[in-house]
């Protein structure tokens, strides 16, 4: 119920945590629609909306979860698919290795008329009217790092080294973005305006203070203003620049399995700042059972212990084949806890069989072997951005180098991550060695490292 989300965001102690479950595309799934569909026709993504609406009994709901809706409105091309979020594959402001411009050419605050915005602003407020009495709604907008990012490409990174007022001016440009957007989403009815800021996980602390701090307080401070609650919401490893995050003043933080909540949720009592997570979106919501999801989300609801400052939600938006009886099973276990409790008591969850995974050797290599370990590059903007490392790495090699992408949205590579140990996602390893763990790679130091490879493979 929508009461009981905004009592936890005014930090209220609550009869039970709140459920948001982070249906994007996957509500278009369970009404039969592709995410191409879901994502651009009102009709049908409020009807899937309100499927989710029905089968999942949210206490708050993102209404569309899309991070390339402004891109896309700043002239970003976008590729399209059929089971994800569209990813950008025009960069405006890429430029090669120039120099970013100070203020981005022909880059004009999005207005209401501008891309799909109609089409979001139309959905919002058919949701309002349907719902919003009793369900909180999310208006989620692209963050300004990975709005700077959509717009300048892999270079963004190597120019927080190179550029720096140049970059302080695009991320300006980029706030001024997210509050005109949240002008829209505050005037459509949405309760909470949710910043979603994946490559915040990639970067340094000292970076995230740098350049994000002063925009981020700004921003939060203007959603404050405004009247409604603000949501900051993370991807991948975020566990450097949670406390960072905190000091930004949000009023509540959404993180993915690659953080430690517990962790994390100490933090931000700190600060006295709601933390909502971390279902894991493949290895649990995509690839196991009801019993599974019920089992993760009762032992994560009794993890946290006090019922005060948790939501509990998905890690990041849900993949679009999530079955049904999952999420019902999630849902089920955020009501009804004590009762799903005693159902999964002696369950135990399958043990992933990794006999059938061959790791190369890595000793005997002929040339260097790149292998990026990812959630799925086509929907996670963090895992997006370091395979174009990667790719710009093989355009500088060519046949010199071997890459391969392991996408954590396949058992085998499931499999194949925990036989490896690997860490978080994304990750990059050369040669077997883990050299990039959730950060991107500037373009010279990955290429640095690579020429190291190449040398130690002749020997």
């Amino acid at each position: 119920m929508k009461e009981l989300l905004l009592r936890t965001l005014h930090h209220e102690e609550t009869e039970r945590a709140p459920w948001v479950p982070f249906a994007g595309v996957h509500a278009g799934k369970l009404k039969g629609y592709t995410a191409t569909e879901m994502l651009t026709d009102a009709d049908k993504a409020f009807e899937s909306l309100m499927e989710v609406n029905r089968l999942y009994k949210p206490d708050g709901q993102p209404v569309i979860f899309d991070l390339q809706i402004e891109a896309e409105c700043l002239g970003c091309g976008l590729t399209w698919a059929d089971d994800c979020p569209p990813s950008v594959s025009d960069h405006p402001l890429d430029g090669s290795d120039e120099e970013p411009p100070e203020t981005p050419c022909n880059c004009k605050i999005p207005k209401k008329t501008s891309g799909r915005i109609p089409y979001v602003l139309e959905v919002m407020h058919r949701m309002k009217e349907a719902v919003g009495d009793t369900t909180a709604l999310y208006g989620l907008i692209c963050g300004p790092f990975t709005l700077a990012s959509h717009l300048r490409g892999n270079n963004l990174f190597t120019d927080m080294y190179d550029f720096e007022d140049e970059v302080e001016s695009l991320f300006a440009f980029c706030n001024r973005v997210c509050m005109r957007m949240t002008d829209y989403y505050i005037e459509a009815g949405m309760d909470v305006i949710a910043i979603v800021d994946p490559l915040i996980s990639q970067i340094s602390t000292a970076h995230f203070e740098q350049f994000m701090e002063g925009p981020y307080t700004e921003l939060f401070r203007y959603i404050r203003e405004k009247g409604a609650f603000s949501s900051f919401f993370v991807c991948g490893d975020a566990t450097r620049n949670i406390e960072a995050m905190c000091k930004t003043n949000p009023d509540s933080i959404s993180v993915d399995e690659n953080v430690n909540l517990l962790a994390a949720k100490e933090i931000c009592d700190r600060y006295n700042i709601v933390i909502g997570g971390n279902i894991p979106l493949t290895s649990v919501m995509l690839l196991g059972n009801q019993q599974d999801n019920m089992k993760f989300a009762v032992d994560l609801l009794d993890s946290v212990q006090v019922k005060k400052n948790f939501i509990l939600a998905p890690g990041c938006d849900m993949p679009y084949d999530v079955p049904v009886e999952n999420g019902i099973g999630v849902a089920q276990a955020a009501i009804e806890t004590d009762a799903v409790r005693e159902m999964v008591k002696n369950y135990q969850a399958e043990a992933v069989d990794t006999s059938g995974v061959v790791i190369p050797d890595y000793a005997n290599l002929a040339k260097p072997l790149i292998e990026v370990f990812t959630l799925d590059s086509a929907q996670c903007a963090a895992c997006g951005y370091m395979m174009n490392a990667a790719y710009q790495a093989v355009e500088t090699f060519g046949d010199a180098i071997d890459m391969v992408e392991y996408k954590f949205i396949y058992r085998e590579n499931v499999a194949r991550c925990i036989k490896m140990g690997v860490p978080n996602l994304p990750s990059m390893y050369i040669n077997g060695e883990l050299k990039y763990r959730s950060i991107i790679p500037a373009k010279a130091e990955l290429e640095q490292a690579i020429r190291e490879a190449i040398e130690a493979c002749k020997k």
